[in-house]
């Protein structure tokens, strides 16, 4: 599959409730091929106070982001502000690159 998208990346959701939103990469689960986006998702967890061995929990009600599927987010490439996909190809040091199939730039 490759690293197409990456910790920090700007994404765009383009299917779901939460369509059209933008928001940074916050972490990326590639087992699961799950992102975690800033913003996107936010489901609401009802937390019980519990003092188990390992310290106390915030009770209440609790908001945080959700892991949504790979698929369901596209990069968008920092030159032309486009959601995009990604190719790869090498520069001449050796490295491997992520390139724009829109405007050709590198997006690492």
């Amino acid at each position: 599959m490759g690293n197409r998208i990456k910790k920090g990346d700007l994404v765009e959701v383009i299917t779901g409730d939460d369509r059209g939103v933008r928001g940074r990469v916050l972490r990326v689960i590639p087992k699961k091929q799950r992102v975690v986006v800033a913003g996107v998702n936010i489901v609401r967890k009802h937390q019980r106070p519990v003092s188990a061995g390992r310290g106390q929990v915030q009770p209440g009600i609790i908001e945080f982001e959700a892991p949504i599927h790979i698929s369901n987010v596209m990069p968008v490439c920092p030159h032309c502000d486009q959601r995009t996909r990604v190719g790869f190809t090498w520069r001449d040091d050796g490295r491997k690159v992520r390139v724009c199939k829109k405007c050709g730039q590198t997006i690492d």
